[in-house]
């Protein structure tokens, strides 16, 4: 299997995709079989990720053509521009430990997210033909910055590598978790190993016996069902390997991550994290997300994590069983029946 968390390698040169139709502050990388768009604006925010052909496979937001230049305050609240984004974990802390909202504090909400994570403009570090690297603001809210790079595969074609350094930029120690927040449609159906039922916890949603949740032999599959309406919930998942799948159209999104200990975890988080609302927000979304270590840094420490995306051609149609079929193909040994 592919390994998401080995050490990016200098690349040979892509092709740069920024036309006048693209406008500043994005830029995309493409080789011929994938095109990545990122964006500096809102946190510096993946906006599109598709095979040549074929339509965006991640949810972005009108937001992102209606409030182009939000404003970012103690008050900010969330604006849906979707996509992919970088949050840190656990989320009940996200207003805990900051001094400019004091009535958040006191009232221990858990949203919205980080403002200055989420919605502050980015700083372009590289914009060319090999990479796109990105930071982010300095937060007074969580005190972290983040740094982003992303990479096409020139011996995978098929494949982004996504790297995330966080550096805690106050004078005391701060403790998080980097958090990948991957949003795709809602009838997107998704793929995680389990080895029990036990592992999965599910929190405002259906029980496994309904068809948007099915847990059998060793794979949670989740999707919408055709009547789903509404906020559905989240499912708090220990998976038995690095990877998730979502199949949607003629698309399929392998996400391939280090597999962590529960124990590296907070224990109010999973490695992985799946959040389907099938039509609370415009037409819905389920967030396809997964949580690296809950780490302390001191007072100028970074950590990393990473991600690798890999997004394939798929003509198989809707049938769960072949594209279980297809992921075993794949090397993916846990989707093997």
């Amino acid at each position: 299997m592919r390994s998401p968390w080995l050490c990016l390698l200098l690349l040979p040169t892509l092709a740069l995709a920024e036309s006048p139709s693209t406008p500043d502050p994005v830029s995309a990388l493409r080789n011929g079989q994938l095109q990545l768009q990122v964006s500096s604006a809102f946190g510096g925010r993946v906006l599109s990720l598709r095979r040549e052909g074929q339509p965006n496979f991640l949810r972005v937001g009108p937001a992102v053509n209606t409030e182009p230049n939000p404003e970012v305050t103690a008050e900010s609240g969330d604006i849906a521009y979707l996509g992919h984004d970088v949050w840190v974990g656990p989320q009940s802390q996200w207003w805990l430990h900051q001094q400019i909202n004091p009535q958040r504090r006191a009232a221990k909400v858990n949203w919205p997210p980080d403002p200055w994570l989420s919605l502050a403009p980015a700083q372009w570090l590289q914009r060319d033909a090999d990479q796109l690297r990105l930071r982010g603001a300095a937060s007074p809210v969580t005190g972290m910055q983040l740094e982003k790079s992303f990479r096409l595969d020139p011996a995978q074609p098929d494949t982004v590598q996504l790297q995330v350094t966080g550096r805690n930029i106050r004078d005391s120690a701060v403790a998080w978790d980097l958090w990948f927040n991957t949003r795709v449609h809602p009838n997107t159906r998704v793929f995680v190993p389990v080895a029990t039922a036990s592992d999965i916890r599910v929190d405002g949603a259906p029980d496994a016996g309904t068809p948007d949740h099915v847990f059998a032999d060793g794979m949670l599959v989740l999707r919408a069902g055709p009547a789903s309406s509404g906020p559905r919930g989240k499912w708090f998942v220990q998976p038995t390997a690095g990877w998730m799948a979502g199949f949607n159209g003629q698309q399929v999104l392998i996400i391939r991550f280090a597999m962590q200990p529960p124990r590296a975890i907070h224990p109010e988080q999973a490695q992985v994290e799946l959040y389907l609302d099938a039509g609370g927000i415009a037409e819905g979304l389920l967030e396809m997300e997964v949580h690296a270590p809950y780490t302390t840094l001191q007072p100028g420490e970074q950590m990393q994590a990473a991600e690798q995306w890999t997004l394939l051609a798929w003509e198989g149609g809707d049938d769960a069983q072949a594209q279980r079929a297809f992921l075993c193909a794949q090397q993916l040994q846990e989707a093997c029946l």
